[in-house]
């Protein structure tokens, strides 16, 4: 089940209460990091609540965040979610309530402007006691923004929540944000990346896919100055598809910029069709999956 989004994720604000629903951990490190950038860049505390702390420096620094900065400030952090959202492994609540509640106190007394908090709800897929007053603690939250200068982005993953779950709790959130989508079936995917600005395209792409191919182009071009076309997910793609992106390169003028992020052998596909030439356009190899 996937969340039909009312927004994008740059188009949040204060008291929002948002549902993002992902498919993979390149969409939510991807979704994540906008909602992050843009915090920063407005003044606000930014909060990530989350079990992959160890990867998202690194993750993080590779979309333009200068975290390492804003984390010594004072001004981002990422803790787990033991103690903000559960007490020895329980979930109540009342608990995670008062802890954010305090949480947007702080950041004021601090000296920001308000607060961003995102929360991976995956610790709601294992065995714990209480998940489930997941309902009432959504329904509970969106009152607690309504008064405070705070934004809340509840972060599901689609493939692993049941759809009874999702269809629960989604419609308990005052938005719902997920990555424009241009393309979407078991094989092909092609959605808008934010951070940085682009399009990622995983799964196998041929010419039966030219027309999304080309829409997602297109915005990509209207709306970003510098894009990269994200193809670290991508498995196949043929002659047609690689002709189409690298028109697109071809075509920038020359203040202009397109990223290739891509696997060895996807790289060498584009080096025979003559990307190496073009001035506007790099390759950045990533490891083959």
């Amino acid at each position: 089940m996937e969340a039909s989004a009312d927004l994008q994720v740059s188009d949040l604000a204060s008291r929002d209460h948002a549902c993002l629903t992902f498919g993979d951990e390149e969409e939510l490190f991807d979704l994540t990091a906008a909602f992050a950038r843009d915090g920063l860049a407005s003044g606000l505390k930014v909060l990530w609540i989350s079990e992959s702390a160890g990867q998202m420096e690194s993750d993080f620094a590779g979309r333009g965040l200068k975290v390492a900065s804003a984390i010594a400030s004072g001004q981002m952090a990422v803790v787990e979610s033991e103690g903000p959202v559960l007490s020895s492994q329980a979930f109540a609540p009342g608990h995670t309530l008062n802890w954010l509640s305090g949480q947007i106190d702080a950041c004021l007394t601090e000296g920001f402007a308000g607060l961003r908090v995102a929360v991976d709800m995956r610790w709601a897929l294992r065995p714990v006691t209480g998940v489930e007053q997941l309902p009432d603690f959504e329904e509970r939250l969106g009152p607690l923004l309504a008064d405070n200068s705070a934004t809340v982005l509840c972060q599901y993953d689609r493939e692993s929540f049941d759809p009874v779950t999702l269809g629960s709790v989604v419609p308990l959130h005052t938005r719902s944000v997920a990555a424009a989508t241009y393309h979407a079936d078991a094989v092909l995917r092609i959605c808008r990346q934010y951070a940085p600005p682009g399009i990622r395209i995983s799964g196998e792409i041929d010419y039966r896919a030219e027309q999304s191919l080309a829409l997602a182009l297109a915005e990509a071009l209207r709306l970003d100055h510098d894009i990269t076309v994200n193809l670290a997910g991508l498995r196949f793609i043929d002659a047609c598809c690689v002709r189409m992106i690298i028109n697109a390169a071809r075509g920038l003028s020359s203040s202009r910029a397109m990223t290739l992020r891509c696997s060895v052998s996807c790289a060498d596909q584009f080096t025979l069709f003559g990307a190496k030439d073009l001035p506007g356009l790099s390759i950045a190899t990533v490891h083959e999956r």
